[in-house]
C-alpha cells in the first residue's frame, strides 16, 4: 500500500494529460483482455470488478451482496462502458468511460486534498495522478 494526497486537479490534470492517460488506460485494457481478442467483454469486465473487490467490503469490512443484485449492477456498469450496445467493450469505448470517471472523481475530491492508501502497484490510476503531480513538482515531468 501506497499513502497519496490528492485533490480534483491531480486527478484532472492525469486525465489532460494525454499522453499519460492514455498509456495508463490502454495499459489496462491490454491486461483486462485476457484472450487478447481486443475487446472486453462481459466476463473478463466481471473477473477485473470481482478482483478489486469493490463491492465486497464497506469502509474494509467484509459484507454479502446477495448474487442477483451483484450481477445486475456489473451488468449496469458493462453498458456504460458498451456504448455501441454490442455486447463488447473496444479500446475506444474503454478509454472514454474511464475519462467519464476520473473526472467524476476529480469533480468529487473538489479542492480540499485528501489522503488515501493505494495499491502500490502500476495500475491505480489515482497512484499514477499522484505521482505526475510529483514529478511536475520536482521539475522532472
Amino acid at each position: 500500500m501506497a499513502v497519496i494526497i490528492i485533490d480534483g486537479s491531480t486527478v484532472r490534470d492525469f486525465v489532460n494529460n494525454e499522453t499519460q492517460f492514455k498509456t495508463s488506460v490502454d495499459a489496462q485494457f491490454e491486461a483486462l483482455d485476457a484472450n487478447n481478442d481486443g475487446v472486453l467483454s462481459r466476463s473478463e469486465m466481471r473477473k477485473a470488478f470481482d478482483s478489486m473487490r469493490l463491492l465486497d467490503t464497506h469502509f474494509g469490512v467484509d459484507t454479502a451482496m446477495p448474487p442477483e443484485e451483484l450481477t445486475r449492477l456489473y451488468d449496469s456498469v458493462f453498458l456504460s462502458f458498451d456504448e455501441d450496445h454490442n455486447g463488447t467493450v473496444d479500446l475506444d469505448e474503454f478509454r472514454s468511460e474511464m475519462k467519464k470517471i476520473m473526472l467524476a472523481i476529480a469533480d468529487g475530491l473538489g479542492s480540499s486534498p485528501i489522503q488515501m492508501a493505494v495499491e502500490d502497484d502500476d495500475q491505480s490510476f489515482l497512484k499514477k495522478a499522484a505521482d505526475l503531480e510529483a514529478a511536475k513538482i520536482s521539475g522532472i515531468s
